[in-house]
């Protein structure tokens, strides 16, 4: 018998299989014509043709050529959520110490990612002159930001940070800071150097963990004050006793007739 015989058939990709890959070879060359050209000098056409497609298959696959450079953002930004993610989980199991690691993930994407920061900086002038696509974006990045929200909502709870803490507007904090050391890191690699944001971070929940002693010790005051206030209150008369004025003068006795 012969080996083609024995050869087991290759499965055919389902329709859906083979939708997911002609999507991510046009996120791939549209990433790569993108940072050669930038986001306003990038043809629909170009994209097309680097991966190997008709111009139909962008439009059919993402709309528009400002939609499909959202859906690359937001790939983009789920991948470094997911990383930061890993990072911490390894530190919680003892496996590394996130500070330095979450370093190298941003020295990683300033510096081995060049071309991320000023397409992300050039598309956001863009969607500011246009709202409707700058809500797009906005939607698009949700899912990245929910992602960050529950990492630090686990943060949160490991330090003991109070419940009035959002752990939203914390993730908000991160991905900005992110965001602003990555670009500043481009501009003057040295005044960012890798360990910067670990340090960047750490200042941050140590702050949320002082913030939180302060106000533990805060209410700790008030309910010490409150119980020496009640315990002078329990040496008052009772109520319905006529409390008797020391400092009033006597009344004079009566004269007898």
């Amino acid at each position: 018998m012969s080996l083609d015989a024995d050869a087991t058939p290759k499965r055919r990709p389902t329709r859906a299989e083979a939708k997911a890959r002609t999507r991510q070879l046009l996120l791939d060359a549209a990433a790569r014509t993108y940072a050669r050209k930038g986001f306003a000098g990038a043809s629909v056409e170009e994209i097309a043709e680097a991966a190997g497609f008709s111009i139909g298959a962008v439009y059919s696959n993402f709309g528009s050529k400002e939609r499909l450079f959202v859906e690359l953002l937001r790939e983009r930004a789920s991948e470094h959520v997911s990383r930061a993610t890993r990072i911490v989980a390894d530190a919680q199991a003892g496996v590394d110490d996130p500070a330095p690691a979450l370093g190298r993930l941003l020295a990683h994407v300033a510096d081995d990612d060049p071309d991320f920061a000023p397409l992300q900086a050039e598309f956001w002038l863009y969607a500011v002159r246009n709202p409707q696509l700058m809500e797009t974006l906005a939607e698009q990045l949700r899912g990245p930001r929910a992602e960050m929200e529950s990492l630090m909502s686990t943060a949160l709870e490991h330090i003991g940070a109070r419940e009035s803490v959002s752990a939203e507007a914390v993730a908000t904090i991160t991905m900005a800071l992110f965001q602003g050391l990555v670009r500043q890191r481009r501009i003057d690699p040295a005044g960012v150097p890798d360990d910067l944001l670990g340090q960047a971070m750490q200042w941050l929940f140590t702050g949320i963990a002082a913030s939180t002693g302060t106000a533990d010790t805060a209410t700790t005051d008030e309910t010490a004050a409150a119980d020496d206030t009640a315990a002078t209150d329990d040496t008052a008369a009772p109520s319905g006793t006529a409390v008797t004025d020391d400092t009033a003068p006597a009344e004079p006795p009566e004269e007898k007739r």
